[in-house]
C-alpha cells in the first residue's frame, strides 16, 4: 500500500528558529525508506491550537498517515497528547503501548513518553519523541501494523 504522509514537528524553539529541526528530517527520510509519499510537513510550537490545526489540515489534504514528533514527555509545555485527544474519533492505544514496551528494553526512560496512536477525521496520527533516534525507532515498533490502520482510518475495504 502506498501510503500519503503528513509529517508535524511540535517543538517552541525550533519553531522560533532557536536549532534546527532534526526529527521531521529523520522521520521524512524513514519514511521515504519505506516507499510512502510525504505530501506536507510542518513545524510548529507546543500549543494545542497550532498542533490541531496542522493535523486537521493534513488530514483534508490527504494525509493517511499523520506523524508527530515532539512534545510527547511530561515537561509542561508537552501538550501533543492532550491536542489530539481534543480532535481525535477514537484513540488506538496498543501503538503507544509498543513503542514504550519496546523503546523501554534499552532507554529505561522510555516509560516516561506519551505517545499514543488515535483517527483524526480521516488520518492515523501517530505521536512520536522529540529525539530523531526515538521517533525513526518508535516508528519501526509499530510499523507492521501501519497499512491496516491507515486503510481503516480512510474506512477502505481491508483483506482481514
Amino acid at each position: 500500500m502506498n501510503i500519503t504522509v503528513g509529517i508535524v514537528t511540535i517543538s517552541d524553539r525550533a519553531s522560533q528558529g532557536e536549532y534546527d529541526d532534526l526529527g521531521g528530517p529523520a522521520l521524512r527520510q524513514a519514511a521515504e525508506g519505506y516507499g510512502w509519499d510525504i505530501v506536507a510537513e510542518a513545524l510548529v510550537p507546543d500549543e494545542l491550537e497550532a498542533i490541531q490545526t496542522t493535523v486537521r489540515s493534513f488530514s483534508s489534504q490527504g494525509c493517511g498517515l499523520i506523524l508527530t514528533t515532539g512534545g510527547t514527555g511530561i515537561a509542561p509545555r508537552d501538550v501533543t497528547p492532550e491536542a489530539i485527544r481534543g480532535i481525535m474519533r477514537v484513540e488506538v492505544p496498543g501503538f503507544g503501548e509498543l513503542m514504550r514496551m519496546k523503546s523501554a528494553e534499552t532507554v529505561p526512560n522510555a516509560i516516561l513518553s506519551r505517545g499514543l496512536a488515535a483517527v483524526v477525521d480521516s488520518s492515523l496520527v501517530v505521536t512520536l519523541p522529540g529525539k530523531p533516534a526515538g521517533a525513526v525507532e518508535c516508528l519501526g515498533h509499530v510499523r507492521g501494523a501501519l497499512d491496516h490502520a491507515v486503510k481503516l482510518a480512510q474506512r477502505q475495504p481491508t483483506s482481514c
